[in-house]
């Protein structure tokens, strides 16, 4: 008898400790991010009508490795003017639609700024 008991309350602080671990991840992000603030809000494009970006570019990127990674650096391209950036984490890149010609020193300051390393810029029109 004092075997189960001892064996229910191991079993239960195992699943307390599981519960409270997946809903800090969850609401704080993984290791690479932080995991003392959360998340930061997504930055919404106010442009969605694809028509409008005449310039797409590929942008390599370095650094990416989780979900919150790839809101951080779309969240800075996302706050410039005239611009509409997607991150692909698998692919380590981000798709840039822009509505004019945009530079090369402007797009490494703005992944240097977010953190990330950028490691090639592709003109894909």
């Amino acid at each position: 008898m004092a075997g189960t008991i001892i064996t229910a309350l191991i079993v239960a602080i195992v699943v307390v400790v599981s519960v409270f671990g997946t809903v800090r991840r969850i609401k704080y992000g993984s290791a690479c991010c932080g995991e003392k603030e959360a998340a930061p809000s997504k930055v919404k494009v106010k442009d969605k009508n694809k028509k409008n970006y005449s310039h797409k570019y590929i942008v390599g990127v370095d650094g990416m490795h989780c979900s919150g990674c790839v809101r951080k650096i779309e969240n800075e391209f996302n706050t410039q003017d005239g611009v509409w950036a997607k991150a692909n984490l698998e692919k380590r890149q981000v798709v840039l639609l822009t509505k004019s010609d945009i530079e090369l020193s402007r797009v490494r300051n703005i992944v240097n700024d977010a953190g990330f390393t950028m490691l090639s810029f592709d003109i894909s029109n």
